[in-house]
Order: structure tokens, then sequence, then C-alpha cells
């Protein structure tokens, strides 16, 4: 039997995931204390809890077919200040090098209140009668100033990378760490590719330690697997990757909970809640893919695409605020802060006679309540406390405790208030949901999210202290997912290779995009993707005369799918309909393949006091196994043998674009091939949709059964 193991590392803890290679289920979870201050730092935890799950459960090194770990080091380097000094060559020529020079210049990047990151410059002429040797001054004189990593920088650089790449070679025979602009980004924009450089510079040393550290650790446990490290925007990549962009590191805890979210559970469109004892990470998966934004870096704008989190300051230890003896407010401090007990965690027979009281765990910080016992015992009232007593928590739950102490502690207050202790509990439960739902609210109307087929899915070791009621409260569709309080585990374990690729293109040609589709390709086969397993998807932004194209694939082909059965016609039509909220007579195979449906039901609404009817057909599409790959509100679908694709998809294409206001505005396109969803919405014109789509169904033929999808870009 193979198995896949994930390690996560965290502030505290160091989190190990076994899994079944083949059925991908979870056989065994192992924890130990992250090890911030052995000699080889966190490397040392990695190791140690490598060995006991592999101890454990009997697993020999040759039996493991996927490694990888997740690491908070690049983000902690930066929240700490704790960086190394840069060194920035820009290389130019006449006015624009002028230019080129004071576009480099950083400055000071600040990370903490008393720390910023800091750099150095040094010009050289790109016409310089020795370039080499220049360069070679250039670097001299910024190691002896202090600096430990060199950034080269060069305009346009993206189009012809000789020079920068020069000064990299120059750095890497001189034996000091080297990043060229064009290597982080393909963007234009001096300043912003520089500034994301510096960032990735200033990390590379202490990164570059502890990835071959963990490597050699690795090697040494005799596993021979490539092992990968976690992305920022839910991918992983192999250590060489880190070795050159160890800034993809960063943001990268987060990004653990949503691939388990997106493999584990197989979230198609859904807001993803990774709950901790603090806070609550809020992000979005949408079409079965995570949303992304450029991240900032002391108030700075970077090209690092990391997933869009967004952390509310509500937990299962958040503690109740009081104002005058009511409660008003739920966190942002929470009980470990406060160095006081979990009310709900505690044995009921503990709380003697509680009386309320109030702390401040901090300096400025308002009252926050907690009860002292007669026998002395203090405990805070939490969070969870409230969801346990509301009846949120189930039996067997992570967050479950003991629901006669939470009451006897939440008492005291209830009887102030004028309460019941279940009715206290809910004003907490409502007014965290007020945090949290304004952050879910946010992100469902920036990503166009329709609430109808909107699900929240909780992780994290207190989910059910907020997820179940927030979801009640949203009106939205909830869940926690399995295995919630390790779902960052798994994710780690399950995550896919993913790399992309953005280029700064006017009027891009078919040629230009299927050249950046073409480079994201490799790229992601260079960080281990199985050549056969890749997905690329392709945005043409005109608006920003930018092509972005973004590569999914796996370290293998796997044997088996998530799931191992195959549902009958009747069984997936059942679990459309529930997605749907209709009859299952009124739904109806649209389309099919042997392998993946389009499920549809005719939907009529009557406007203007029932004068105008309009009818649409909100569309599935649904994999043999009953999992909803893709959602939309009103769809348009058809068939086509797999030689006959390219006039079948122009006439639907045809049919569906929008010519209004003299604009033409292609719909939403996509190919189901086999168990394929080939997205061609993001392109601008049906040429471009065409070349893409060539591409992607170069082995399609008169045998397959190709399922053709449109609909209104704005679904």
């Amino acid at each position: 039997m193979k198995y896949r193991i994930g390690i996560d590392v965290g502030g505290t803890f160091t989190d190990a995931a076994l899994i079944n290679h083949d059925t991908f289920e979870l056989v065994d979870t192992v924890k130990v204390p992250t090890t911030h201050s052995a000699k080889n730092g966190v490397a040392a935890g990695i190791i140690q809890v490598l060995n006991q799950i592999m101890e454990k459960n009997h697993v020999c090194p040759e039996d493991i077919g996927f490694i990888a770990h997740g690491t908070t080091q690049a983000t902690n380097a930066l929240l700490e200040g704790d960086v190394a000094l840069v060194g920035i060559i820009t290389v130019g020529r006449g006015i624009e090098g002028m230019k080129s020079k004071s576009d480099t210049v950083m400055g000071d990047i600040p990370l903490t209140a008393s720390k910023a990151l800091h750099s150095s410059n040094v010009y050289v002429p790109a016409d310089a009668p020795d370039f080499s040797e220049a360069v070679a001054k250039a670097i001299t004189q910024l190691r002896d100033e202090g600096c430990e990593a060199i950034v080269a920088a060069e305009a346009f650089s993206v189009d012809n990378t000789e020079n920068e790449q020069a000064v990299t070679a120059k750095c890497a025979q001189m034996g000091i760490s080297g990043t060229a602009t064009s290597e982080i980004s393909k963007l234009y924009g001096l300043k912003v590719r520089t500034r994301t450089a510096v960032i990735n510079a200033s990390i590379l040393p202490k990164m570059l330690d502890a990835a071959n550290m963990t490597e050699s650790s690795i090697r040494k446990a005799g596993i021979r697997t490539p092992l990968m490290v976690m992305r920022c925007d839910g991918g992983v990549m192999t250590v060489d990757e880190v070795r050159r962009r160890p800034i993809l590191t960063i943001l990268s805890g987060p990004a653990a909970g949503v691939a388990g979210a997106l493999m584990y559970e197989k979230l198609t469109d859904g807001i993803f809640l990774e709950v901790g004892g603090t806070s609550t990470d809020i992000s979005c998966v949408k079409d079965g893919k995570v949303m992304v934004k450029y991240a900032q870096v002391g108030g700075h704008k970077t090209y690092l695409t990391s997933l869009d989190v967004r952390t509310v300051g509500i937990g299962g230890g958040s503690m109740m605020q009081l104002r005058d003896g009511k409660l008003t407010e739920v966190g942002p401090r929470s009980v470990h802060i406060a160095g006081l007990r979990y009310e709900v965690y505690a044995d009921a027979g503990e709380i003697v006679n509680p009386v309320l009281k109030t702390i401040r765990p901090s300096q400025g910080d308002p009252d926050y309540a907690y009860v002292e016992c007669a026998n002395g015992a203090t405990f805070a009232l939490s969070l969870s406390g409230a969801a346990n007593i509301a009846g949120f928590v189930p039996e067997g739950d992570y967050a479950r405790g003991s629901v006669e102490a939470a009451r006897k502690a939440w008492q005291p207050l209830a009887d102030q208030m004028g309460m019941t202790v279940e009715e206290a509990a809910r004003l907490a439960l409502r007014l965290s949901a007020e945090k949290n739902g304004k952050v879910v609210k946010a992100l469902m109307s920036d990503y166009g999210m329709d609430p109808r087929t909107t699900v929240l899915v909780g992780g994290g070791g207190g989910a059910s202290a907020v997820v179940p009621h927030l979801a009640q409260s949203l009106g939205l569709k909830g869940r926690n997912a399995k295995n919630a309080p390790v779902i960052s585990t798994i994710g780690v374990a399950l995550a896919m290779i993913r790399d992309m690729v953005e280029r700064t293109i006017p009027n891009p040609t078919d040629k230009d995009i299927l050249a950046v589709r073409r480079e994201a390709e490799e790229r992601a086969i260079a960080s281990g993707a199985n050549p056969e397993s890749i997905e690329v998807s392709v945005e043409v932004d005109t608006s920003q005369n930018m092509v972005r194209a973004i590569a999914i694939g796996t370290t293998e082909l796997r044997s088996r799918d998530l799931t191992r059965r195959k549902l009958e016609t009747d069984q997936i039509r059942r679990i459309v309909a529930e997605n749907f909220d209709v009859d299952e007579s009124r739904v109806t195979v649209a389309a099919e393949n042997g392998v993946m449906y389009a499920m549809q039901y005719r939907e009529e609404k009557k406007k203007f006091f029932g004068l105008v009817k309009t009818v649409t057909t909100p569309t599935r599409i649904v994999d043999e196994e009953g999992v909803i790959r893709l959602q939309k509100a009103n769809g348009h679908v058809k068939t086509c043998r797999g030689d006959r694709w390219e006039t079948a998809l122009r006439n639907l294409v045809e049919v569906h674009t929008d010519y209004g206001e003299g604009e033409k505005n292609l719909p939403n396109i996509y190919v189901i091939f086999g168990k394929r969803i080939v997205d061609l919405s993001g392109l601008a014109d049906d040429a471009q949709v065409i070349s893409i789509a060539k591409v992607e169904l170069a082995k399609a033929d008169a045998q397959d059964t190709l399922i053709l999808l449109c609909s209104d870009r704005l679904d």
C-alpha cells in the first residue's frame, strides 16, 4: 500500500496526516510541539512527527508516494522582521536607465513597529566596457555593505532576461544568493516587480537553510519521493522551487485548509472558514478554484498572488466583552491570552457557586467576562461554551464539552442580564455572526457568489463554535468538513501542483496566448506535476493588457478518484434536485458522456405584476460519483462528436454572444471532455477560444462525446 503524508508546521504544534494514496482516506494523525528553538529549527519537528507517524503505522520509506509540508517560516520572518539586507543591482542604459535607477530604490519596507526590510543599490550600465567585471564589482560592494542576497533588476527584462540572468549567474559564481525580477514575475512595472523580488531575496538565506535541512533529513529517513512544500495559492511546489522563489510560501498557512476543502470535501462553490481559538480565516472557492489576489507587504503592493484570505478576530476561544455589566461584543481576546481555562472543557463539579467578574488581558483592553468559583477556580466565558449551550456542537465533535459546566458558568451573566442561559448564549453567537457575516457577505459580493449555491464549510478545531450558527443566521447551507480539526494537514497531503504565469501583452495574438499557456504548463511540470495530469486555464484581461495562465496537476496519475462508487442516473438526479431545492421530477439530463452529466431544470419567473415571464435553465455539471463540479444559474448545453467540436462550439458561442452597446461580450464557455472541464471563459474573442480549445481537445476523436456549456459572463 502507498501513502501520502502531509505535515503542517504551526506556531505551537507540528501535525502530520497519513493518507491512503489510492482511496484518499485518512489513516492517522500525529502531533508534536513545533521545534522553534532546536538546532535544526522547525525541520527537527518535521522529522519527529514523520518518524512517529511512520513507526506507529508500520510504514516503510518506500511506501510513501507523496510527502509535503506547509510552513509559516517565511511569513514569520516578515512578521518578526527577521530578514536579510538586500542588495539591488540595477542594469540600464541612457535616460531609461536613469529612470530604472530611480524606480528600483526601495527605501525601507516596514515589517513591524520597529523593524523594516532594508536594501542598498548599485547601478551598472548595460553597455559597460566589461559588463561581467562591472557586475562583480557591484556584488563585492554590496556584500561589503552587509548584503546577504542580491536582486538583479532591469526595465523590460521580462522580454529579454539576458542581463538579469548574467547578474544572478555571477552571484552564484561568487557564492551569494541572487534573484532576477523576471524570475519572480513576468509583468511589466519595474517598481512593483523589484519590490516583489526584494522581499523574495530578503528571506532567501533563511529559507535556503531550512529547505536544505528539511530535505536532507527526509533523505536520511530513507524517503526518495521528492519533498513538496505548500504555496500561498493552495498548491505545492518542489524544494528546488522554494530555493528560487521562497516568497511563494508566504501566507501559505490558510491555503492548506482550502486545499483540503477542495480535494477532501469536493467544494465547488463555497466559503471556507478555518476556525482556531483566536481567529477565523475566511476564503472563497468558485467553480472549484481558489480565489486569489495580489498580496501586500508593509502596505506595499507586490506581484505575489496569494489566497484571498480575510481574518476575523472570532474563534472558539473568543471571550465575552462586557460594558456596564451587559454582553456587548465577542472577541477579539481569547481564553489563552487571558491565562484562564475554558468553562465548557471543565468538569461540572469544578464550577461551584460561580461569581461573575471582569478582566483586562492586556493594557488598554475592555472588560471581558469570567467567573470565579467558591473553590478558587476561574473560568472564561467562551464562544465554544455558548455554541455548546445553544446545541450547535454535536456529540463526538472536537469542540464538544460539558454543556452542564458551561451552563453553570454562564448563569451569573444570564441572571445579571435578565435572560435565560440559552438566550445569553444565542446573543453571543449572534454578535459573533455579525462580525464573520460581514466578511462572508463581502467575499460573496466580490466574487459574484450565488447564495442559492454557496456552501459554508468549516475547518479547524473551533469550526462548530462558529460555522453552524453562522450558516443559519445567513440563510446559507453549511457543514463542517470531515476531520475538520486536521483539514489543513490533510490539505497539505492532498494538495496539487499549481503554477501561474502572468504576462503584460497589449492586444495578444493567438500565438502569444498559447506561449503563455505553454509556459505555465512547463512550470507545473518543473514543479513536479505529471504532464498527463495538467489542466490549464487561460484568462485575457483586456483592461490591464494581461494574459494569465494557471496550470494545475498531480504528482502522478492517480489509480482511483477521491470516491470509489459510481452512481446510477437516478441517484445523481436526486443529489442535483436537493442542490436545486426542487422536486426530482423537474430535473432532466441535458447531456452526458458516460462519466459526466449536465443536469438542468426549467425555472419560470414572472415580473412586473405577472406580465413578463422569464425562463432560465439552472445547470449543474456532475461527475459519475455525484460530485457537483460546476454550477451555473442559466446554462445552455449541447453535445457533439469529438471530431466535430469546432463547428458546434462556434455555433453555440455565436448564438449566446452579447452584442449590446456595440461591444462583443462572449459567454462563459466550458467543454467537458471525459472527466475534464476545459474552462475557456477568460478569453476575449472567439478566435482565442478556438486556438486554446484546439490544444485542449487535441486527443478528442469521433468516438468521444463532448458536452458544450455556455452561460452568462456574470454567472
